[in-house]
């Protein structure tokens, strides 16, 4: 069995989930809910978007993980992990626990109206259309990204998911 390259195994552009810069968390968040792929029959849930600007010149990408750390209230941050720890111990006193939360809901609701490009992660590498999938594997752990873009003729055509590409090794490995 050959390995194959990235442009067969990349989800292209069209199907694969991308917003503008300056789309706010809760945009981004509502984006990331929706999106799915259908992958050999299965439906995978969308773990990264990639962002681009007015050009379609790709920026960054956006994870779960950095819209959940991007909608945590400032005053929180810059608290000490055990100052952070007290708003959710069940010990303290649940009155000032309830006042607590509701700190941290309106202090989320805020933080969701901000940019995503305040949290994106920049691109820090991308793989050619015609590479093959030993290069993939090697940008993908080099850069330690789960996505990595698929650049044809200077554009960006696509993605690959680090899943696809561990299915496709593991095919050829276990053969």
């Amino acid at each position: 069995m050959d390995m194959k390259k990235a442009g067969d195994l990349m989800i292209s552009l069209d199907k694969y989930p991308h917003i503008p810069y300056w789309f706010t968390l809760r945009q981004a968040m509502a984006e990331m809910e929706h999106a799915e792929f259908e992958i050999n029959g299965s439906t995978c849930p969308c773990r990264v978007l990639l962002v681009f600007d007015e050009k379609y010149q790709l920026l960054g990408t956006v994870r779960r993980r950095d819209i959940l750390r991007g909608l945590e209230p400032g005053f929180l941050s810059n608290l000490v992990l055990e100052q952070r720890k007290q708003f959710f111990d069940a010990k303290t006193d649940r009155q000032a626990a309830d006042a607590g939360i509701g700190k941290l809901k309106h202090g989320i609701l805020e933080r969701a109206q901000r940019p995503v490009s305040d949290i994106m992660r920049i691109i820090k590498s991308t793989v050619q259309y015609d590479d093959h999938i030993i290069r993939v594997v090697y940008e993908m752990v080099d850069s330690n990204v789960s996505v990595i873009p698929v650049i044809r003729d200077g554009r960006v055509v696509g993605a690959i998911r680090s899943e696809d590409v561990f299915h496709e090794v593991a095919l050829f490995m276990l053969e």
